[in-house]
């Protein structure tokens, strides 16, 4: 079979169209599932069940509706202690800790993950963003183009031609070029973006005054934060409202920019699974899921839709009746 190399890129792969990988950023959608499910079901130690359920059900519609034969779940296990807590102990430091009730149904899910056949990607040190970006990169060598599914926008980082990100609860979806239309940079220019700009919501400081519109006209301009901070000299020059004291800013805080951009960039060389390979999924553990999902206290009806949307090529058949 021939192979193509991209020059941009130097993605090497089968020339002709590739099944795409798809990276779910599982984390989020538990965490959706934890505040929008009821709690309905407890466990037998009396520990609620909501957040299994629901991103279950989750499993059950995103599987069903790609029958992708390669797709890997990311889950954010170093939520106080990956590298970047490291470079910045106030990262992501407003966040209230996760309950144990949820730490435990993230447990769950990962297991779930696991009899379903699905790569299930943690790591005491990296951040589900790292993963999936790390796993980007293994399935792009192989060939593949990528599907990421997570709603973050700093995953349009990673966006490079043929892929996409899928916001799978609003129903959009995006390749490369949408990032300049959604954020108001390029793809590869979102961890300048948010280095200059900061981020909010993960406690990323960014350079005081330099907002998102003002960052994304910098980088419109110098194509990148260490252009833009080389030709530092020319900013008040231009036509620019506010132009001396944006340069200004970015002098006194050059250091809180460059830090910000390494906070906001998502590793690409983060260890995954042994035997990982572009995220084609195993055959489900038919009993072991019938077990899990007893002891879970899922019903019968979502057990058969959970083996029933295995791809073809891996499907095994239920274990016990009550799959019926």
């Amino acid at each position: 079979m021939p192979y193509a190399v991209s020059p941009a890129t130097g993605r090497a792969g089968p020339a002709g169209a590739n099944d795409s990988v798809y990276l779910v950023d599982a984390s989020l959608y538990v965490f959706r599932a934890w505040h929008g499910t009821p709690i309905e079901v407890n466990d037998a130690e009396g520990w609620p069940l909501n957040a299994v359920h629901g991103f279950a059900r989750f499993l059950c519609d995103l599987l069903e509706r790609t029958r992708a034969e390669r797709l890997a779940l990311a889950f954010d296990e170093a939520l106080d202690a990956c590298f970047r807590n490291a470079l910045y102990p106030a990262y992501k430091a407003h966040r209230d800790p996760a309950p144990e009730e949820l730490k435990q149904q993230f447990a769950h899910c990962k297991a779930l993950g696991g009899a379903l056949g699905l790569p299930v990607l943690a790591d005491a040190h990296y951040e589900a963003d790292d993963l999936i970006g790390s796993a980007a990169v293994r399935a792009r060598r192989a060939g593949h183009a990528v599907v990421i599914v997570s709603a973050d926008k700093d995953m349009g980082q990673l966006l490079d031609a043929g892929d996409e990100q899928w916001d799978y609860a609003r129903g959009e979806r995006w390749g490369p070029q949408g990032v300049k239309a959604r954020m108001g940079v390029q793809a590869h220019q979102v961890a300048d973006y948010l280095g200059l700009a900061g981020d909010a919501s993960d406690n990323i400081p960014g350079v005081p005054g330099i907002g998102p519109k003002t960052a994304a006209t910098l980088l419109g301009i110098y194509g990148s934060m260490d252009t833009l901070l080389e030709k530092l000299h020319e900013v008040p020059l231009l036509k620019l409202r506010g132009a001396a004291q944006h340069a200004s800013r970015l002098q006194t805080h050059r250091e809180a920019a460059l830090l910000s951009r390494r906070l906001a960039t998502i590793a690409c060389d983060a260890p995954l699974p042994e035997g990982f390979d572009s995220a084609r999924r195993r055959a489900p553990d038919a009993e072991g899921l019938d077990r899990l999902c007893e002891r879970l206290r899922i019903g019968p009806l979502t057990r058969r839709r959970l083996l029933e949307c295995s791809p073809p090529a891996t499907r095994a058949e239920p274990a016990h009746e009550n799959h019926r």
